[in-house]
């Protein structure tokens, strides 16, 4: 969700920007889950096409900004890539607070949908930080 909802904002953004995603525990090659892909397409994006990834440090390394749904993702992202561990940071913290962004997965179409919803607002409220970080990370 949140990548397709980010590729979405910085689409046709004057500065080029990779948005990618991988997760702490990704099933590798998995098809986005089909209720992310019913709400993306709600919204016009297309995601059939992606497959899920597992973080690594090759990956993370080519990144200025790394941003975690979870808390508990950031953390570990610290302690097993200590190089990189300034550069990540929760997507709430882009909007000056820190909470977890619930995972929908295995809930209802609503838990999606309303995940989908705080997504999009952190992206447009805490678009400028994200801008900032990713063009200077330090």
């Amino acid at each position: 969700l949140a990548m397709a909802l980010f590729r979405d904002k910085v689409d046709g953004e004057p500065d080029e920007s990779r948005v990618e995603s991988a997760g702490t525990w990704a099933l590798t090659g998995e098809p986005a889950a089909q209720k992310s892909q019913q709400v993306l397409a709600e919204r016009g994006l297309d995601v059939s096409e992606h497959r899920a990834r597992s973080v690594s440090l090759e990956l993370l390394s080519s990144f200025s900004l790394i941003l975690t749904m979870e808390k508990g993702h950031k953390e570990a992202l610290q302690v097993e890539f200590p190089g990189i561990s300034g550069r990540v940071y929760m997507l709430s913290e882009m909007i000056g607070s820190e909470f977890d962004i619930h995972d929908p997965i295995g809930g209802p179409l609503v838990d999606f949908q309303d995940t989908a919803g705080e997504i999009e607002r952190i992206l447009i409220e805490g678009f400028e930080k994200i801008y900032q970080l990713a063009k200077d990370p330090d």
